[in-house]
């Protein structure tokens, strides 16, 4: 894919990224935006990944978490510590007062009641408290250095978790092929990544503000995976309906796949 002229880097971010306009308008309830309606889709593909226990382990690090916890709600039952992590102060600021219970924080209640249906048998209530009591740290990172976490070092991690991220952090392949190489570098041998995000999109809107993309193939994706020795598990889509208006972004399709590191 070309580079993207112009392309709203991570410091952008934190001068112009709205994080409250983010999780209003795209996870105030499980249908996600009228305009996309892809929440279902990955809330469905994370819980089919982690309800059973396959991937499981004492360490889970989401890498690029924005303001959102939609990713971890099925993981969280199946390890111990997780971190959560963002460039933007603004993002990190929002899943902390959720976390602290601050008055006025965003209500994950509809996603979290969601999840637990898909997973009959689970409690919303006790799923919340869970979410909140193995959340160890929510910290800073930038996928672009070589220790995504620096000055920190993070141990290494059974599973690492990343949502429209490097799509949007990344604004060429070999950027992407890098930041992806730095994800994983936290990984530990035979441990998943789980990454979803968009194929083909150049731009998304929060709050009338632009956001850059970087276009992305199905094919850019699997060689970037398997350069790295990741063993591709699954690679699912849900394919855009062209016939519809979407005024937030312009993708084709979204993308959700599980990979294992080399032992």
């Amino acid at each position: 894919m070309d580079k993207v002229e112009n392309f709203t880097e991570a410091e952008f971010y934190e001068v112009n990224f709205d994080s409250r306009a983010y999780i209003d308008t795209f996870y105030s309830n499980p249908g996600g935006h009228e305009d996309e309606k892809y929440l279902l889709f990955v809330l469905q593909q994370l819980s089919e990944t982690f309800f059973s226990g396959k991937y499981k382990g004492q360490r889970l690090i989401e890498v690029g978490s924005a303001a959102s916890i939609h990713c971890i709600i099925s993981a969280c039952a199946h390890f111990d510590q997780i971190t959560m992590s963002d460039f933007a102060d603004s993002n990190r600021l929002e899943l902390s007062r959720w976390l602290n219970e601050e008055p006025g924080c965003f209500d994950w209640g509809p996603v979290i009641r969601e999840v637990c249906h898909m997973e009959k048998g689970r409690n919303p209530v006790e799923v919340e408290g869970l979410l909140r009591k193995r959340v160890k740290s929510v910290v800073k990172c930038d996928v672009r250095l070589e220790n995504p976490f620096h000055p920190l070092t993070q141990e290494p991690a059974d599973c690492v978790i990343t949502s429209l991220c490097l799509e949007a952090a990344c604004k060429d392949l070999p950027s992407y092929r890098a930041a992806l190489r730095n994800i994983t570098s936290v990984l530990k041998p035979g441990g998943a990544l789980v990454m979803t995000g968009a194929l083909g999109e150049s731009f998304y809107v929060v709050a009338g503000q632009r956001f850059s993309c970087l276009r992305l193939t199905c094919d850019d994706i699997k060689k970037a995976l398997l350069d790295l020795q990741l063993s591709l598990v699954e690679f699912n889509i849900l394919k855009w309906d062209s016939t519809q208006t979407n005024h937030v972004s312009d993708f084709d399709a979204m993308f959700y796949c599980v990979a294992v590191k080399s032992i």
